[in-house]
Parts: C-alpha cells; structure tokens; sequence
C-alpha cells in the first residue's frame, strides 16, 4: 500500500503565552516569559509558588455556558484550541465529510481540579454531593469525546495517555490514522489544567520544581548550569493534520508535512530518563520520515529545566546525530511558556510547524551560565532568523516514554 501524504493545514493555542497562534508566537519571538505567581489558589504553604498560567481565558467565549460547569479547564482549553484550529484551516465538518475526520487528542492528568473539588466536597459533606458530571467530566478520553460531539467529527476518537509524550504521541498516531486511509483529516494534540494545590503538591513532592520565586520569569532555565526543576504550566496545543490530496483539493493553505514519527521506551526508571530511549525516539522518527541525520536544521527540545533532564537530552541528541549535532538550532521554548505536561508536545509541535512556515527560531529565555555539558546551539535569549526544511520536536515522559515528531518543509 502506498503511504499517503500527512500535511498540518490548522493550527491552535492556548498558552501561558498567548491565546492563539499570533500572539503567542509573537511573544515567543520577543522572549516573552508566561511566569508569574499562582494566582489560582492560596499556595503559601508550598516551597514553589510560582507557575505558568493561562491569563484572560473565558471559557464561554469557546463553547456553551452550561457545558463549562459540566467539564474540567483542560476540556475547555481543548476545545478552544481546537476551535482556532479549525478556523485556521478553513475546515467546515457538515454530513458530506463527518465521518471522515477524526480526533486524536489526549492529556497526561487530566481533571485533575475537578477530582479535587469533588473529593473536598465529598470528604465535608458526604458523597451525595459528588456532581454528576464527576467522571464525564474529569476523564481524559472526554478532551477528544467533547471535540468530537462539538464539532461533529464522527471518524476515529481516540484519546492517547503517555505522560509528556501525550500529545506527541497524538499527533504521531493520528498522522499514521490518515496514512492508512482510516480518515482524511484528524484533529490532534492535547491539553492539560492542573494548576492546583494536588498538582503543584504533587511535582513539589518530588522535588522536581523549580523554587525560584523570587524571580518567576527567569525560574525555567533549561541547559542553563543553574537551573532547579521545571515550571507548571497549562494550556493546550492542536493542529488539523490532512491527507495531502485532499487538502491541496479544497484549497487548504499548507504549513508543512508531518514527514515521521519516533517513539521509544527508556525500560529503565519511573522518573529518572536515561540517554538510549531519547536515543532511538530520534532515529526512529528519521527513518520514519526517510531522512537523515544532516537534513536536520532544527530541534524544539523536551528541554524541562531539570538538572538531569538536559544534561541527558543533550547526550541522546549528540548519539543520535553524531557530529551534525553541533550544527543544528536547539530550543526549549518551556523557558518562557513553562512545561505543559500532556499538552507540551501539541504546543511545541505547533511551535515547530510555525518555526518552519516564518523561518525563525524562538530562543531558549534565561541561559546566563550555559551547562558545559550542554554544548550544544540552543538559540540563547535571541530569536534567529533561519532556513528550516526539517525539524524535530521532541517529548519524554514519566515511565521512560519517548516520542519524537518530525516535520518537513513542503517539497
């Protein structure tokens, strides 16, 4: 069978910073950092307070009020994204094509604040005050179930859990869903919300935030020597992949192609990664995409800003790639939009598609004291105009869970 052609027609985003395409790339370009105090609950009692929140989102400017208080925020940021991406695309789903489109978009949690509403509820006055919308409306599979019944999309729906690699993986599967001829068109990505006390306690617990209070907006500092954990952030990344004849038929405006997908598992630590799995996610996502190591320009790094995390990501790009490692671009855009767990691979693999539509390169924000084991270009607190043909992007997950996209300049 003759593979078919995945191209990204859509594109959509909710972010620490920005709400949409424009404005968050704009920013993105000017260094703009989306850290700031937690403004969501009282986190004085938590050695980091400090996150990477949404600001100015109004969840009934993007769907139903009702169905705002019968869902979680990582829904009402999905369906948002998906929205803008939609519109981007110029993509209407009536009964000529429902059944063609599907979904394919995931979250590492979850509902993570409506579980916590629910279970104080409980806990203060017993379990017939447990909403009824509690499950509906807090399961993961609900981001794509809702997408689906919003905007009518009746083909595959699918909902993928891999911790960071969520999304990632999403849009990779999804791409081969259309390759195969299951749909001409999915909407794929993720979303997450969990800036909440269960949450941040959470990552607090494991030490594996940054605490640099004092000074949010330099707190994410990957490949930086100083750097001290990671930044919560939440939001959503989506994007309409669409089989490449089709799209060229109605016209759509084309972004890039999604040339291959990677995916690997470390088989080695519950949190801690180790340089092999990142390793093959990489190559195989080249030998998905029929390329090879010097057609490489670009890199949107996993890049969390955690001491081992980078070190080790920097290691694997550098087996992966051999010496051509030393001459592509590197960034991590977590140092301005914070690390968005389930929904870090959708943004960023938005990020990576508009990298190659502009030809710029964001910067990595707050590299001050570059890690001598991190040797490689990560684009330091300056945008880059650049020639792209060929980027990665690349997510890591809890549990030793790899995926690498590739993405492709039209040709």
């Amino acid at each position: 069978m003759t593979k078919r052609r995945v191209v990204v027609t859509g594109l959509g985003v909710v972010s620490p910073v920005g709400i949409g395409i424009e404005p968050a790339w704009e920013n993105l370009l000017k260094g703009v950092s989306g850290v700031g105090p937690i403004t969501r609950f009282d986190a004085s009692v938590l050695p980091t307070r400090i996150a990477a929140e949404v600001k100015g989102f109004n969840a009934v400017d993007w769907m139903p009020p009702k169905e705002t208080k019968r869902s979680d925020t990582f829904i009402h940021f999905g369906l948002a994204a998906t929205k803008m991406a939609l519109a981007d695309a110029g993509l209407t789903i009536d009964e000529s094509n429902a059944e063609r489109v599907g979904v394919n978009m995931g979250s590492g949690i979850g509902g993570l604040p409506m579980i916590e509403d629910n279970i104080r509820e409980m806990i203060a006055k017993g379990p017939r005050r447990i909403s009824p919308f509690f499950v509906p409306g807090s399961i993961i599979n609900m981001v794509a179930g809702m997408v689906s019944i919003q905007f009518g999309a009746k083909g595959p729906n699918l909902s993928m859990v891999s911790a960071c690699t969520t999304s990632s993986h999403c849009i990779g599967d999804a791409g081969r869903v259309i390759e195969y001829g299951d749909a001409d068109v999915m909407i794929a990505g993720g979303a997450e919300a969990t800036i909440n006390m269960s949450g941040m306690g959470g990552f607090c617990s494991c030490r594996a935030l940054s605490e640099r209070n004092d000074d949010p907006a330099t707190a994410s500092r990957p490949f930086d020597k100083d750097r001290d954990g990671f930044v919560l952030g939440e939001g959503a990344g989506v994007m309409i992949l669409e089989e490449y004849e089709h799209a060229k038929k109605r016209g759509a405006r084309i972004y890039c192609e999604l040339a291959g997908m990677g995916m690997s598992a470390d088989a080695n630590h519950i949190t801690a990664p180790n340089m092999d799995g990142p390793r093959r996610a990489m190559l195989a996502a080249l030998r998905n995409a029929g390329a090879n190591a010097d057609e490489i320009q670009y890199m949107n790094a996993h890049g969390t800003s955690t001491p081992l995390g980078d070190s080790n990501e920097t290691a694997a790009i550098k087996a992966a790639l051999g010496d051509h490692a030393y001459k592509i671009a590197v960034n991590s855009t977590k140092s301005m939009h914070g690390h968005l767990l389930g929904a870090a691979g959708g943004l960023e693999a938005v990020i990576t598609v508009l990298a190659i539509h502009h030809q710029k390169s964001p910067p990595t924000m707050n590299i001050f004291n570059q890690d001598p084991a991190c040797d490689l270009d990560y684009v330091a607190n300056t945008a880059r105009d650049m020639k792209i043909d060929f980027a990665l992007s690349n997510s890591f997950g809890f549990g030793g869970t790899n995926g690498t996209l590739a993405f492709r300049r039209l040709r």
